[in-house]
């Protein structure tokens, strides 16, 4: 979402390519505002009502003046990009992800309307506070970040003896990685975020694995400590270079765009 719609409000995509790649993510997705004074501002389904699609959340945007979105990643102890003690706080920090539109003062947060309801996910649309200057990790320290995280992550693995304890664990990374969705992107976007974006999939396929207490893989409550301090900094590694990357993408749009 972020940077297709971020290419969108640039001009460098149009509304039934942003669209189509959605469709990678959920079958349907659905729009309502978090407020009926902000559903009245921007001409959006309030909270209480009948949800929109994604085409007027896209003229929404424009409506309210985004020009560029980011990434955020919240996760306990680690609330950078987030507005402070807010619903929308609160929103992203329970999905774990969520989009920030800080010109227009929008935030995102998707989320599965109903566990039994596949293939749906509804976006709500909350008015942000004011927001913490963002922090910019330039590609090339996301790009490092996740070769050391890489690295230490097959130690760790080796450390614990998981691959001993579960033969077929290879397996569950790879299958693990090419489970997940395969979004198309913008035709501007540059390859090195996207390598990165694939490398971090991987990585988190790795991390999911050595995190696995699966029967014969389990460990003593010290180790299991031991091994999440070991871990954590990786987790982390991960998310940070998802957003550098996504960062990127969107700033090469935007430039792009200024050059036209």
């Amino acid at each position: 979402m972020v940077v297709w719609a971020s290419a969108w409000l640039h001009g460098a995509a149009a509304s039934d390519d942003v669209l189509d790649a959605l469709q990678v993510w959920a079958e349907a997705h659905e729009v309502r505002t978090a407020e009926d004074e902000l559903a009245s501002r921007l001409d959006l389904p309030g909270p209480e009502d009948s949800p929109a699609g994604p085409a007027l959340l896209l003229a929404a945007l424009r409506k309210a003046g985004a020009a560029r979105g980011e990434l955020v990643l919240p996760v306990a102890g680690d609330v950078r990009g987030l507005d402070g003690s807010t619903e929308f706080s609160r929103a992203a920090l329970h999905r774990g992800e969520a989009v920030v539109l800080a010109d227009a003062g929008l935030g995102l947060v998707p989320r599965q309307p109903d566990p039994a309801a596949e293939g749906i996910l509804r976006w709500t649309v909350f008015e942000l506070d004011d927001l913490p200057p963002a922090e910019h990790l330039p590609i090339g320290e996301a790009e490092h970040g996740m070769a050391s995280a890489m690295r230490e992550a097959a130690s760790t693995l080796t450390d614990l003896d998981i691959a001993k304890r579960r033969p077929g664990v290879r397996n569950e990374i790879a299958e693990t990685v090419s489970s997940r969705p395969n979004p198309s992107w913008p035709e501007d976007v540059p390859q090195r975020p996207l390598r990165i974006l694939q490398r971090a999939s991987e990585v988190e396929a790795i991390l999911w694995a050595a995190t696995d207490d699966a029967p014969g893989g389990a460990l003593s409550a010290s180790a299991t400590r031991a091994r999440t301090d070991a871990l954590r900094p990786l987790f982390d590694s991960v998310r940070a270079a998802r957003r550098s990357a996504i960062a990127e993408m969107v700033r090469v749009l935007a430039d792009r765009a200024e050059q036209h």
